[in-house]
């Protein structure tokens, strides 16, 4: 029994002494889930910036195109008004119509209205004051999209590169050139950049969209006024 208990404690021995002798399996980092507000935080001060031009493009666009939205709505119902009123005489009937409408047209036909029994050619050019007056005041601000499109990437870009400056001072303070601190100074300092493009895109395809819908406005516009002037010129006026 004595033997069998030696031989035992013999080969527990052995077992422990291959064990330690065993050559380490490398430890696997832990994957720390990154989210996406920090992302943004390791893009540094320069993420500022770019968070308030993102801001801005998105009330200017939100804004500017609910506006237009609402001025291009149909104005078919108001202009047979004003044909009806015209025809019969009722110039102060479509006067008091276009004061209570809130639109570019009625704003337009009320120039032309109020001109009534002068010459086409002065209505015509009372009315296209008018009308360019109106085209301002919907085009205002849209041109912001146009700027943020162009100085958002030069903000992220600039980002960048003072993260790659720090990065080279960092490495010639320490002599640290191994690539896993370049990469991942380089990987918080792209974020600039990335976050740059996306607003710069963002805005470049809000001002192009809402420039669309502003040139349906105009067209829109003048295919009213037109049809005002036809109507003044018609032998039945």
């Amino acid at each position: 029994m004595t033997a069998l208990f030696l031989q035992i404690s013999q080969s527990i021995d052995t077992l422990n002494k291959t064990i330690a002798s065993a050559p380490a399996l490398p430890v696997q980092p832990a994957v720390v889930p990154t989210s996406l507000i920090a992302i943004i935080m390791k893009g540094g001060i320069i993420m500022i910036p770019i968070g308030i031009l993102s801001i801005v493009a998105v009330y200017v666009f939100i804004e500017r195109y609910l506006t237009i939205k609402r001025h291009i709505s149909s104005d078919v119902n108001f202009m047979n008004s004003i044909h009806e009123f015209i025809i019969n005489g009722r110039t102060d009937s479509a006067l008091t119509l276009c004061r209570n409408t809130a639109k570019p047209i009625a704003r337009m036909i009320e120039k032309g209205i109020s001109r009534l029994g002068k010459p086409i050619k002065e209505i015509e050019e009372s009315i296209e004051i008018a009308g360019k007056f109106e085209v301002y005041d919907m085009e205002k601000n849209i041109q912001i999209l146009a700027v943020i499109a162009g100085i958002a990437p030069m903000f992220g870009f600039l980002g960048t590169i003072i993260g790659v400056i720090k990065i080279f001072f960092n490495i010639s303070m320490t002599s640290d050139v191994s690539i896993g601190s370049v990469s991942a100074g380089l990987y918080t300092k792209m974020v600039t950049s990335a976050a740059g493009l996306i607003v710069g895109i963002v805005a470049y395809i809000g001002y192009h969209w809402l420039n669309i819908i502003l040139n349906k406005a105009i067209h829109q516009l003048e295919w009213n006024a037109m049809n005002f002037i036809d109507l003044l010129k018609s032998p039945s006026k």
